[in-house]
């Protein structure tokens, strides 16, 4: 297969396209670095990028801001842009996505531990999760010809020095078994799945 991963260069990312790399084509995207540079928060950008990479097999996102912040100060501004970037932008990489995905491919998008288990400062990725999620299971009921999923994942090893206070009592995992989760989507047969990663 030929597999699109944008956010490949993140911790993630990272783990997923070495994963997937041993057995399949990949074509990595970016913000600032891969094959392809890609914008999640800019349509234009995302249809540049589907025009760049051509027909592919799959699509995976390992990419997408959101704001931490405690409620009481959040502004509109700040939960707009999880709005505009980790959610509407996956959206659109469904939506702009249908005609470069081939028929019977899939799209893997990536949520959060915080969609069911919130923590403080976290509203806006539980929001934002949440609504993935939604988008997911309902999207796969319509998705004439595609599949969809998505990868819940909680904190991860590689990432408990950076953001470890903000999950105290989480138990983290390898990023790896998120990476596995993402084969499990794409390699696999299912649709409107969310794969947690507990």
């Amino acid at each position: 297969m030929k597999i699109l991963i944008v956010g490949a260069r993140g911790t993630l990312g990272k783990a997923v396209a070495a994963e997937l790399s041993q057995r399949h084509e990949i074509v990595t995207a970016g913000r600032s670095s891969g094959d392809l540079r890609v914008d999640i928060a800019d349509p234009a950008s995302i249809a540049a990028m589907y025009a760049g990479a051509g027909a592919v097999d799959a699509v995976a996102c390992a990419a997408g801001n959101v704001h931490f912040g405690p409620l009481e100060t959040m502004t509109a501004a700040e939960f707009d842009l999880g709005l505009r970037d980790k959610l509407m932008g996956q959206v659109n990489l469904v939506l702009a996505g249908r005609a470069s995905v081939t028929p019977g491919g899939s799209f893997t998008l990536i949520s959060g531990v915080l969609s069911s288990d919130p923590i403080r400062y976290g509203a806006s990725a539980s929001m934002v999760n949440g609504a993935i999620e939604s988008f997911v299971r309902a999207a796969a009921i319509e998705l004439t010809g595609h599949r969809i999923n998505a990868v819940s994942p909680t904190l991860f090893e590689e990432s408990v020095e950076a953001y470890g206070a903000y999950f105290r009592g989480f138990d983290p995992v390898p990023v790896r078994r998120a990476a596995l989760a993402f084969a499990k989507s794409i390699e696999g047969a299912q649709t409107g799945q969310i794969y947690r990663v507990p």
